[in-house]
């Protein structure tokens, strides 16, 4: 994603596209944008956050106005029963 002109509080962060997955993997719901806080890349399964004040505390500038972050990236995923 680019974007020529944005807020003044999203410069120098990459804006994601992120599309939901459910816990099989596959497609669960319409992606959304995400600013990324993690450097996270292409592909990455990434934890995201959809609390405005915890999306402008991962991106270090609180009271930004950010709806989404990336606050983790997935290394593995263990389901216990």
């Amino acid at each position: 994603m680019v974007a020529t002109q944005k807020d003044a509080s999203h410069l120098g962060r990459k804006i994601l596209r992120v599309q939901p997955l459910d816990i099989s993997g596959k497609d669960a719901g319409e992606p959304f944008l995400a600013l990324d806080s993690l450097d996270a890349g292409v592909g990455d399964e990434v934890i995201v956050t959809q609390d405005g004040w915890s999306a402008g505390k991962a991106i270090h500038r609180a009271g930004a106005t950010v709806d989404a972050a990336v606050i983790g990236i997935v290394d593995t995923v263990q389901l216990c029963e």
